[in-house]
């Protein structure tokens, strides 16, 4: 996200970008991948389009594209009609971004403009993006696009162009914003192979992401993947691809499969292609012996100096070039994918038509003017290129590139039939005869294959090559799909949809299981209770916490790994069965969720953090934040939500899946409890009999008992009350996913509070005359909900004493609300600042912290500040004796962890072993 100093931009002239952001998963606004920018309209807000003058004919006139757009009206003129009645600049650039792109080449059509709550002429534009660079763009180019169009006052724009965005005399050059958008799109979009394979795959909503800017995609997710580049996948073997580079090896090997080839002779200097056509016998075709694309190739040659300069064509690709003998008959290309025959494409040379009156030259430009033609491989059809080549052969026809052919009269080109050489495609495959079809079979089946394009020479393909002569010239890999995806005669042929098909036969997924986990507090413990839980289900368990990405016991990283691009690492880890993710707030404002559906969604609480950052000001703000992972829930998964917790409960209408209480409080009698379940619908509660609480699971009319609380070690005989309720959300997470009571009772019974299972939560440290206690609670409710276990910790009547402080970018009143939330828990605080002030000026943390705790009633004695967290680590652990509780409450949990089992309280041991002395 890009995010501006802009005080006071919303009451001042012109448009100002506030920020931007690239949704790539489901976000706040919707479910699909978009950008935002906020706009500040500011004295632009009293403007509305009907009140502009000749704003609206200068836009239609600009953009006439806009005239077609129906926004929200079921017939084209929507927009237009709302333009005239009057509409706000924010949703005019919506569109402008929208049609930039369309004309690009990135067609899009869904977005929306809402005005942001409490902040007048503030609003949200949102719109759809295929490549996010255009998308960008498109959007800055639409704001200054809008900008020029607007009164001399108001035409200036702040915000910061991300494109460079032409303005002429009378607005923008629409023309040259366009072109520099579709320059930026062809740097960044797929191949049309590749893109018809992406777009194949997400018809069936398989995950497709790009790894690199050479089009290596990965499909699915996790150990269910497959990659591809172009039409090599990952299952390609490599033998194949060398031997199908291997013109000669190729053909010895289809000889001896009995299938018909040309005979040929490898040779290396030209006397000896010389030699080898008079041995050959008539005709010859001269090229190198690994090339492709057509590059190097001579066909149908016969005289000794056609043949040197044809060796010299393929000396230029290869050193070794193979002489052929010429066959007879149309170049036909053959697609095989997964060993059968799916489309069949005559291929015409490049060539022209006569008409009589221009010449060669001027033909050859208005075919390259036809908007199908690209240069290389980007477009369906390739441009002519006039080069040596070319002019060689009309010179060996006697015509030159000024010459005027008649009308009617055809003028080859090129030698060779490649569309990368500017030819033509005409569809066949209605009309290939069964042996031709077969023949192709078998040799993609010959050379091993899994996707093939093999070059076969028929004088008629709906006839036996037995019968008619021909065969095949060559078979190669990483054949392109563009004569058949858009032939130039004859219908198209998805050959896309087969590659899917192979490398995910029906009923297989390209999806692991991913659980998303969100909440104000106990979001990490939960998350690794669920990955225990796992571990003994699936060999593979992807992990995410605040704490660092986990593979089993194996951390690839550390450090927050609570958002979005951790989420992706996982996803596009190959060994991967099963994806647990931490979801925080943070990330799912910034770009959204990593991925586009859960199989559960779990919201455990939702309570006081982070608010007055980001636009999130009030609980239900947060509410809606967390329930983006509920949106996210496929229809055939579950949402896990905590029963107890009001705005928790009000976030079930939005889920797709089916929903799973767990309660702490509640009990199955609540009529909306005991309606739920007697519908069939799953709930996981503690339960008291005789003096024990357990867990159990209601379902129907079934109830079934998952484990005893006090079997958990993390719940501490249940007076960690925080740790039963991610106890139970784990269980309602579990049993989603098919895992039954048994194996859920073992893992949360071995699952204890330290820092291995569990690392800076609630962890519990007995190596010194005194407890420590290290937990990451870093807002108001989970210091209450540790405050009210700590009475349960102590031993031998010691105080208790914390370091405590609060991240500099939360609202001052909750700053002092933790300072005095800390003063009934602790006998003594150290309070300290964050490893920054985050925006605030040093020690000013520190100031607020004490105004909550004095005003709570904590003397001067109680209180010490240390600005840094090691000095105030160590500063708390100097003031501890023996029989004490300290509690930490860390920002750097693994530095912190560590500095606390390095601490060596000398003068505490002297004082113990004189104290022990004294008592013998």
């Amino acid at each position: 996200m890009i995010d501006l100093d802009t005080a006071g931009d919303e009451e001042r002239a012109g448009l100002h970008v506030l920020a931007r952001n690239v949704y790539r998963g489901p976000h706040l606004f919707g479910l699909l991948p978009m950008i935002r920018i906020q706009i500040a309209l500011g004295e632009l807000e009293a403007w509305p389009t009907d009140r502009l003058p000749a704003f609206v004919d200068r836009l239609l006139a600009a953009l006439p594209g806009l005239a077609r757009h129906g926004c929200s009206c079921p017939n084209e003129g929507g927009f237009p009609r709302r333009l005239r009645e009057g509409t706000w600049l924010g949703h005019v650039i919506e569109h402008v971004a929208l049609e930039l792109q369309t004309l690009a080449g990135s067609a899009v059509s869904r977005g929306k403009t809402r005005s942001v709550r409490g902040r007048p002429g503030v609003y949200n534009i949102l719109y759809r993006y295929l490549e996010e660079d255009v998308g960008l763009a498109a959007g800055a180019a639409a704001i200054a696009l809008v900008a020029a169009l607007l009164p001399a006052p108001y035409r200036q724009w702040e915000g910061g162009a991300l494109l460079p965005a032409p303005v002429g005399s009378d607005g923008l050059d629409v023309g040259a914003a366009v072109e520099q958008l579709i320059a930026l799109r062809k740097r960044s979009a797929l191949g049309p192979t590749t893109a018809a394979l992406a777009e194949a795959a997400r018809r069936r909503t398989i995950p497709v992401a790009r790894l690199d800017q050479q089009g290596l995609l990965v499909l699915g997710w996790g150990s269910r993947q497959q990659r591809l580049r172009a039409s090599i996948t990952g299952r390609t073997p490599q033998i194949a691809v060398s031997l199908a580079g291997n013109k000669d090896a190729t053909k010895a090997l289809l000889a001896a499969a009995g299938l018909p080839v040309p005979k040929g002779i490898v040779v290396r200097t030209a006397e000896d292609a010389l030699a080898a056509a008079r041995k050959l016998g008539g005709p010859v075709a001269v090229k190198p012996l690994d090339g492709n694309h057509g590059r190097g190739v001579s066909t149908s040659v016969e005289t000794p100096a056609d043949i040197g300069t044809a060796f010299d064509h393929a000396a230029k690709i290869s050193s070794r070039v193979i002489v052929e003998k010429h066959l007879p008959g149309n170049d036909h290309r053959m697609l095989v994918i997964d060993g059968n025959l799916v489309a069949v494409a005559e291929r015409v040379p490049a060539h022209i038509v006569g008409d009589g009156i221009r010449s060669i030259g001027e033909l050859i430009s208005i075919v390259n003017a036809d908007p199908r033609r690209g240069d290389g491989h980007e477009s369906m059809l390739t441009k002519i290129r006039v080069d040596a080549a070319l002019m060689d052969l009309l010179g060996k026809q006697g015509r030159a590139i000024g010459s005027v052919p008649e009308a009617g009269e055809h003028v080859l080109l090129r030698g060779t039939a490649n569309l990368s050489s500017g030819g033509t495609a005409i569809d066949r495959t209605d009309m290939v005869h069964p042996d031709n079809r077969l023949i192709a079979e078998m040799a993609a089946r010959a050379v091993g294959l899994d996707i093939a394009g093999i070059d076969f020479l028929s004088p008629d393909i709906a006839r036996s090559v037995n019968e008619t002569g021909g065969g095949i010239v060559e078979v190669n890999a990483a054949p392109g799909f563009r004569m058949h995806l858009a032939p130039s005669e004859g219908p198209a042929r998805d050959v896309a949809a087969p590659v899917i098909a192979m490398l995910y036969p029906p009923r297989t997924t390209s999806r692991i299981p991913v659980v998303a986990i969100t909440g104000t507090n106990g979001k990490s413990t939960t998350a690794r209770m669920v990955a225990a839980i796992l571990r003994g289900v699936y060999p593979t368990v992807g992990l995410t916490t605040t704490s660092g990405v986990y593979v089993n016991d194996l951390l690839l990283k550390s450090g927050d790994s609570s958002g979005p691009k951790s989420a992706r690492m996982l996803l596009h880890n190959p060994a991967v069965d099963i994806a647990v993710l931490e979801t925080a707030r943070g990330g799912i404002l910034r770009e959204g969720l990593g991925f586009d559906y859960a199989t559960v969604g779990a919201v455990l609480n939702i309570s006081e953090d982070h608010l007055g950052v980001g636009g999130i000001d009030t609980l239900d703000d947060l509410a809606a934040v967390k329930g983006v992972v509920v949106r996210s829930v496929a229809r055939r998964g579950f949402a896990v939500l905590n029963f107890d917790d009001r705005r928790v409960r009000t976030l079930a209408r939005r889920s797709r899946g089916r929903i799973i209480w767990f309660s702490r409080t509640g009990t199955v009698a609540h009529p909306v409890m005991a309606a739920h379940v007697a519908a069939g619908g799953r709930a996981i509660l503690v339960e008291e009999h005789s003096g024990s609480a357990s867990l159990v699971q209601y379902e129907g009319d079934r109830r079934t008992a998952i484990l005893a609380v006090s079997d958990m070690p993390a719940s501490l005989g249940g007076a960690a009350g925080f740790n039963v309720e991610n106890a139970l959300a784990a269980c309602a997470i579990a049993t989603a996913l098919g895992v039954v009571p048994d194996q859920i009772a073992g893992p949360l019974k071995r699952f204890s509070s330290n820092f291995k299972d569990n690392p800076g939560r609630f962890n519990i440290i007995d190596v010194h005359p005194f407890r420590v206690v290290i937990d990451y609670a870093h807002n108001i409710a989970s210091m209450r909900a540790l405050g009210q276990c700590l009475g349960s910790l102590k031993t031998g009547g010691g105080r208790s004493i914390g370091m405590v402080s609060m991240p500099g970018d939360r609202r001052d009143e909750d700053i002092m609300e933790m300072g005095a939330t800390a003063v009934p828990m602790l006998d003594h605080i150290v309070f300290r600042e964050g490893p920054d002030g985050r925006g605030r000026p040093r020690g000013e943390v520190l100031r607020l912290l004490e105004k909550g705790a004095r005003s709570a009633g904590a003397s001067a004695e109680r209180i010490s500040f240390v600005l840094e967290e090691r000095d105030a680590v160590l500063a708390t652990l100097r003031l501890a004796r023996p029989n004490d509780l300290v509690v930490l409450f860390p920002t750097r949990v693994e530095e912190v962890h560590r500095q606390v089992m390095a601490f060596r309280p000398e003068t505490l041991a002297t004082a113990s072993r004189e104290t022990a002395h004294a008592d013998g």
